[in-house]
């Protein structure tokens, strides 16, 4: 009977058990000793090492457990990937969120180009989910002040040539980050003075949103997932609603899941239960002394 042809290993998986046996060893363990301690299978354990075994999740917590590193070491993550990137890591451990918030502002300093605070408050930009009034609002202070107001879903279609709808189609999430960092490099290159609107998930990617928070006067127009939904499908868009009988769930989720990031804005400012001549002017008197007395006077 002939030989069946041997399927080749996963790369990833030959990369994960390369990094298992290098925790071990670190640790100074045996197989035979790991696989006691985390009571797991040491044949299972030698397949994973040599990559031709699959570990589930539970398999890994228990070696992690055993060899104190945390999952992101076990699978690679970059912030794993050398003696400074662990060493940072253990100094950021535990800390707080304001003490977070000044290892950031230093390493900015340190690794990008300073900004000061007058030039960053020449950029208002509005964040937050759709819905919340960027596009109204951003409009109605840049009519106000006699400033440039930018759309930066227009700029990142210019940019790509086509529309965001089909950049996530053809090119994929990925892709469509790239390019939203692109567009907000361009703009902040271009707009000295401007008002900016900026897509709702532009908090999802740490890079591009590091440099909005850098360059720009953030605001984070709030509002509940119920009027988000309402304003959107009063624009004569259902798509939130089609073919989604919990959309008001993902919503709500997605709301929770990006409100720590949206609460690093400079400000805060509710939309909501306000009518709109009333927000534009509670948020162009809030805005007066901070940002535009000083920038676009």
């Amino acid at each position: 009977m002939a030989n069946q042809t041997e399927l080749p290993k996963d790369p990833f998986l030959i990369a994960l058990g390369e990094r298992m046996k290098m925790l071990r060893s670190r640790r100074g363990l045996t197989r035979k000793a790991l696989a006691r301690m985390a009571d797991v299978s040491e044949r299972h354990l030698a397949n994973v090492e040599t990559g031709v075994g699959n570990a589930s999740i539970q398999f890994l917590r228990q070696l992690i457990l055993v060899l104190n590193c945390t999952l992101a070491e076990m699978i690679g993550d970059e912030t794993t990937s050398s003696p400074e990137w662990l060493m940072i890591r253990e100094i950021l451990r535990g800390r707080s969120d304001a003490e977070m918030v000044q290892a950031r502002a230093a390493l900015s300093n340190v690794f990008e180009t300073p900004t000061s605070a007058s030039a960053r408050r020449q950029r208002v930009a509005l964040i937050g989910l759709r819905g919340a009034g960027k596009s109204t609002l951003g409009q109605m202070l840049a009519d106000n002040w006699m400033v440039p107001f930018v759309e930066l879903n227009r700029e990142i279609e210019t940019l790509a040539g086509c529309s965001v709808a089909e950049i996530h189609a053809l090119y994929g999430p990925n892709a469509y980050r790239r390019y939203e960092f692109r567009a907000l490099e361009d703009v902040i290159r271009r707009f000295p003075n401007a008002v900016i609107a900026t897509p709702g998930g532009i908090v999802s990617d740490p890079a591009t949103f590091n440099l909005l928070l850098s360059h720009c006067y953030t605001v984070w127009l709030k509002a509940t997932p119920e009027e988000h939904m309402g304003r959107v499908l009063a624009q004569g868009d259902a798509r939130p609603m089609s073919g989604n009988r919990e959309a008001m769930d993902d919503l709500k989720q997605i709301l929770e899941s990006r409100a720590p990031f949206y609460s690093k804005a400079d400000e805060i400012f509710s939309t909501s239960d306000i009518a709109l001549e009333a927000a534009f002017l509670t948020l162009a008197d809030r805005l007066r002394g901070t940002v535009r007395d000083r920038s676009f006077a």
